[in-house]
């Protein structure tokens, strides 16, 4: 007589199903054992590259930020050329030595705008666009500065329209009461030069209504005479 068939629970069901997942991997690793442990020795390898690279990284930004506290002094008393070459003699790396080779970082990137306004002051206006242009720091007041500083360049250049466009940007970029109703002042100057008096008007509007405690506002009633902007 044949025995009754034993009943097979779902805890036994469970444990069939954990014994055939666990040999199918046993399986998959042992067909494959040498390919998992490259990726994983790769894997590792990456980590490890992570590690080093954001390690370097604050190396290398404590040491640009130390070198431009060593130029900085030299840039603030006017004296453009040596801050920008350096002075060899005292181990004062310069400006431009500091942007080309520690750009990566935000003291390398603030080193442009140091270098840029230098150029710009000395009439190197190609080179102070090169590098007002080249900033990308995180720092929205620097960014703000490189796009009035390209806005300048292009004014010197001639190239008023370009100029309008950046000193926009640099506007909006980093909303302060001190810089954008400057910064919208000129470029309402220069759309009135263009013979874009309805523009110049927009923008000496918005200083008036959104800045009402600048300086700009306080005299809009005279740039709109200097502007030779019509009143309705």
């Amino acid at each position: 007589m044949l025995a009754p068939k034993k009943k097979i629970t779902k805890k036994e069901i469970k444990q069939d199903k954990l014994v055939e997942t666990y040999f199918k991997a046993k399986t998959f690793f042992e067909e494959n054992q040498k390919t998992i442990l490259i990726a994983l020795g790769s894997l590792v390898v990456v980590v490890l590259l992570v590690i080093y690279l954001v390690n370097r990284s604050k190396e290398r930004e404590i040491e640009a930020t130390t070198l431009l506290g060593g130029v900085i002094n030299l840039y603030d008393q006017g004296q453009y050329q040596q801050a920008i070459d350096g002075v060899p003699a005292k181990k004062i790396k310069g400006l431009k030595y500091i942007a080309d080779e520690y750009g990566s970082t935000e003291s390398g990137e603030a080193a442009k705008i140091f270098l840029a306004n230098s150029y710009f002051q000395m009439g190197k206006i190609d080179e102070a666009l090169k590098y007002y242009e080249d900033y990308d720091g995180d720092n929205k007041l620097f960014e703000a500065t490189a796009y009035a500083g390209a806005a300048a360049c292009y004014e010197a250049k001639g190239n008023k329209e370009k100029a309008v466009e950046m000193y926009l940007k640099a506007a909006k970029v980093a909303e302060s009461e001190v810089t954008t109703p400057e910064y919208l002042l000129y470029a309402a100057r220069l759309s009135a030069e263009l013979g874009k008096k309805d523009v110049a008007k927009k923008l000496l509007d918005q200083i008036k209504k959104e800045y009402s405690n600048s300086a700009q506002a306080r005299d809009y009633d005279r740039y709109v005479i200097e502007f030779e902007i019509p009143v309705e």
